[in-house]
């Protein structure tokens, strides 16, 4: 994992502030955030007006403040200083869904419920001919169908680092990627195109 964190809270942080930024911002900033809020009471007692501050360079920082500090609450008041186990109780937590859910049960605690289901796995999961699904849940379904249960924690940081490496999100031909030949959709864009180019000879 890339995120920089140094125990489980810090990690549900590090991933919450993660939605719509990148690892490296979220790690410039969690530099700094970690070392003034150094326990989860620090947390509890933060002022949010300060706090959105701290973190105003992940974006939505206003929305962001009001999860994480009403997570750190409950995690004190109902689970006892501890991030949940289980994929019913942490979702219970202000701005935990799914994808943060599998993220921090199986790098906290080596749980495995699911596939973490973030913007990058569902392009590529769309590319790829995965899923032609549009919501995060909806895509996770499709893809624990399809991926063996024992590859599910990994299957995310594939997807990410194939994306990364082989196919970004800028426009470009898939055709040369090592799985152009296995995906469904690859071959029938290029079908689609090869039609189109005939038609206009």
């Amino acid at each position: 994992m890339v995120l920089k964190y140094r125990n489980n809270w810090e990690l549900m942080v590090a991933v919450q502030l993660s939605a719509q930024c990148t690892d490296k911002k979220v790690n410039e900033v969690t530099e700094k955030l970690f070392k003034k809020y150094k326990t989860l009471k620090s947390y509890i007692e933060a002022k949010p007006q300060v706090f959105e501050k701290d973190i105003y360079q992940t974006g939505f920082y206003r929305n962001k403040t009001k999860n994480i500090l009403a997570a750190a609450k409950m995690v004190k008041e109902k689970f006892g200083n501890k991030i949940p186990r289980t994929m019913g109780e942490i979702l219970t937590l202000p701005g935990v869904a799914r994808k943060t859910a599998n993220i921090v049960l199986g790098n906290a605690y080596g749980i495995v419920e699911g596939i973490a289901v973030d913007t990058h796995v569902m392009r590529l999961s769309h590319v790829l001919g995965l899923s032609d699904e549009k919501t995060p849940e909806k895509i996770e379904r499709d893809l624990m169908q399809i991926i063996p249960q024992k590859e599910w924690f990994k299957a995310t940081y594939l997807l990410i680092e194939y994306g990364r490496k082989y196919c970004p999100a800028k426009k470009h031909d898939h055709n040369h990627e090592p799985l152009a030949t296995f995906s469904p959709a690859i071959r029938l864009n290029k079908q689609i195109r090869q039609s189109v180019d005939r038609k206009h000879f």
